[in-house]
């Protein structure tokens, strides 16, 4: 599915989700699953709404057969403690050093993408992102904010590079420099251009000497500033966006051009704190601040072709502790490339689920498989209503593989039943190979995963699931 908006296409299952006007509370409850999803794992936000959908069939039909729902949830909430033990028990350990591991696991990810395609360039450099910025013997998560992905159109997706440093998709203003090495960078916050009054005033001039002594002030006032900027030692000037005025006037930009400053303008408020993190600089607020330790260096600043017309600035070998980098997106158009930036998003969360959570599963509904005959079999060493609930609880289970078959075209009753023979013979990791369109061990095929993925997945949509029982009645109210 790809649903439309004023801003442009999207496919994918949370940013369907996101963008859709739900108003039915128990459905809002279904979004908010899968946003809860997409923060704590990043990955299998489709799956634990189909998860959810189908814990919620089950759960109806028990309440149909006159068993109650707080019965129903404590036996849920039962399974799904099973479950995560099942799970915990058919993972296995990695270490963070494998780097083929995590990019079978990134490419996983990326195969159920628009840009699939293009798996095996995205995953190995996703991998390589997350890995220059942590310590591979000591981390146990990682903060995405230090990688900062950018997407621009032009070029094509094979074009998507990592930068270790700051892309910037403004571009260099007219100053005739389009390339600085050794880099001295300020990032100011203040406005190149004449002060204007707080409120709607005017100023009524009826002599031309009276509006030549303002623009002769206006003059004074603009090359005291960029005097300022110079005594400082800067050669490249990044401006912070401003609403009020105008950042840069031309006569600022005039005398930055004779001082050969490279400049950048309409630097956004969000990407202030990781400009200055990497740069290791502090924004400049006022002009008599333009001190040379509050410059950041960099080895190299330059404006970049990225095809199309369009160019982005680059900052290279910054000089600070901090590690930060960034990944420049492209691709032929805005659609691609926005889709292209959300897939990255994703396989750069599947790797850090591996680094919070060590473990992998395999892929292709074989855990699902699993998890539902073994919760069968603990069901069935209970009595009472409490092992019907959590045998409907490991059926339920099964959708997850029935989904994957009929999203591949094949038979899913047949695929399922076949499945569940497979795991019953001791097969625990037989799952759906789609591009076979058979049954096959699954780890062969690459097909792997993280463990927090999963468990993620059933523990939240249990949760909403038993939310969800413990509503008696919607009350309308105006």
């Amino acid at each position: 599915a790809v649903v439309s908006t004023q801003s442009g296409h999207y496919a994918g299952g949370a940013t369907i989700l996101k963008e859709m006007q739900v108003f039915h509370p128990a459905a809002r409850m279904l979004v908010e699953l899968s946003k809860a999803q997409d923060i704590e794992a990043g990955d299998g936000t489709t799956s634990v709404v189909v998860l959810c959908g189908s814990l919620l069939d089950a759960a109806r039909k028990l309440l149909l057969r006159g068993i109650h729902p707080t019965t129903i949830s404590e036996a849920f909430q039962i399974a799904q403690t099973k479950a995560c033990e099942i799970l915990q028990s058919i993972a296995v350990p990695i270490k963070l050093s494998d780097r083929e591991v995590l990019i079978k696991m990134a490419s996983t990810s990326l195969n159920s993408k628009v840009v699939s395609q293009y798996s095996n360039l995205l995953a190995p450099l996703s991998v390589e992102a997350i890995m220059s910025i942590i310590d591979v013997d000591t981390a146990t998560n990682v903060d995405l904010k230090d990688i900062r992905v950018v997407a621009k159109v032009g070029g094509t997706v094979e074009d998507t590079k990592l930068v270790r440093g700051i892309v910037l998709t403004q571009r260099a203003c007219a100053t005739g420099v389009h390339r600085v090495e050794r880099a001295k960078v300020a990032l100011i916050q203040f406005c190149l251009s004449p002060p204007k009054t707080d409120m709607d005033n005017q100023v009524v001039i009826s002599d031309y000497t009276q509006m030549d002594r303002i623009l002769r002030e206006e003059r004074v006032y603009i090359l005291d500033l960029c005097k300022k900027i110079k005594k400082s030692g800067a050669n490249v000037l990044l401006i912070q966006k401003s609403i009020l005025r105008d950042a840069l006037n031309d006569m600022a930009l005039h005398f930055l051009t004779k001082m050969k400053v490279l400049v950048v303008k309409d630097i956004e408020r969000d990407e202030i704190d990781f400009v200055s993190r990497t740069l290791g600089c502090r924004p400049i607020a006022s002009a008599d601040h333009m001190l040379p330790e509050h410059l950041g260096m960099a080895d190299l600043v330059e404006e970049m072709n990225v095809g199309g017309g369009n160019k982005v600035v680059t900052i290279t070998g910054c000089q600070s502790s901090a590690k930060t980098c960034s990944i420049l997106v492209q691709g032929s158009n805005k659609l691609l490339a926005e889709e292209a930036e959300r897939s990255i998003h994703d396989a750069l969360c599947v790797i850090r689920c591996l680094i919070k959570n060590k473990n992998m599963i395999c892929g292709g509904g074989a855990p699902e498989t699993e998890l539902s005959i073994k919760l069968a079999n603990y069901a069935s060493t209970l009595s009472g209503v409490e092992s019907h609930c959590i045998k409907m609880f490991a059926e339920a289970m099964e959708i997850v593989p029935f989904t994957l078959a009929e999203n591949a075209g094949l038979p899913p009753i047949n695929i399922v039943t076949e499945l569940r023979n497979r795991h019953a013979q001791g097969e625990a990791m037989a799952g759906i190979n789609v591009k076979k369109s058979c049954i096959t061990n699954i780890t062969e095929e690459n097909v792997l995963q993280p463990l927090l993925v999963s468990l993620s997945a059933i523990t939240l949509a249990s949760e909403t699931v038993r939310s969800i029982l413990k509503i008696d009645d919607i009350v309308n109210t105006r």
